[in-house]
């Protein structure tokens, strides 16, 4: 039987070791993978390292647990954007901790990670109220954090209202793109029937390719950039990303102004 190495699954045993312990832990994780799989046919840029390959189900690095989508805000952050060079206020939700120790180094960002539960992040934060005053922050990351949360207008709404006028957020959510319309239904509750219906147990919808429709609805200037598409297969596999992901880059509808 072939052992399961992605941090996920790890993270279902973690739990059951005391906490003070823990940090130790993961650095045991992620050590012993790194050198499991040693190698220079893929290359992360989130630690930038490389190994013999990526793991599954999300692609993710054996040296400090990036999955794809993360490399792929990364790379847009770095070569679509003024993020690094310029000086912003950035509000994080949901930080991944691949993409939150570049963050917390750079000097050119006043950091802040936000969550409703976890207690890795530094403010708890409901994104339907957000404690902030209007125009607050320059740049606002949100990935795979709209699909949570049952009333996703009013979030995108917050997400705008705090944005400044002549700030960016980068805001993904998973998306059938099979499906025209977004699929939600309030009525299915259990993880089971989520899992099923959503793709995940703790689901509110799966979104379909209307999804642009709904961040414009909350005000947003919406460009779907298919970024991905720039790259050579050679470099989409060096780099774990997957092809049919796009970037929803928003910025405040001058209408809206």
């Amino acid at each position: 039987m072939s052992m399961r190495l992605d941090s996920e699954h790890f993270s279902k045993y973690q739990k059951f070791v005391p906490s003070f312990l823990q940090s130790g832990l993961i650095k045991v994780f992620y050590r012993f993978r790194s050198m499991l799989y040693r190698g220079n046919q893929i290359h992360c840029n989130c630690c930038n390292r490389s190994f013999s390959r990526y793991l599954p189900p999300f692609q993710e690095c054996p040296g400090c647990g990036s999955q794809s989508r993360q490399r792929l805000m990364l790379l847009y952050l770095k070569n679509k954007t003024d993020f690094f060079s310029k000086q912003h206020q950035l509000l994080h939700f949901a930080p991944e901790n691949s993409l939150e120790k570049i963050f917390r180094q750079s000097a050119n960002i006043e950091y802040l990670s936000a969550d409703l539960d976890s207690h890795r992040a530094m403010a708890k934060i409901d994104m339907t109220n957000i404690q902030y005053s209007e125009n607050s922050f320059s740049v606002i990351l949100c990935s795979h954090v709209l699909e949570h949360i049952p009333m996703d207008i009013k979030a995108m709404k917050e997400l705008y209202r705090v944005l400044s006028n002549d700030g960016w957020a980068i805001l993904q959510v998973p998306i059938d793109k099979n499906r025209e319309s977004t699929f939600e239904d309030f009525s299915i509750t259990s993880p089971e029937e989520r899992q099923k219906y959503f793709g995940r147990f703790d689901h509110c919808r799966l979104y379909g390719r209307d999804y642009k429709d709904r961040l414009t609805e909350a005000g947003f200037e919406v460009t779907v950039d298919d970024y991905v598409r720039s790259f050579s297969a050679a470099d989409v596999e060096k780099y774990g990303l997957e092809d049919w992901e796009d970037v929803y880059f928003c910025q405040k509808s001058v209408r809206s102004l």
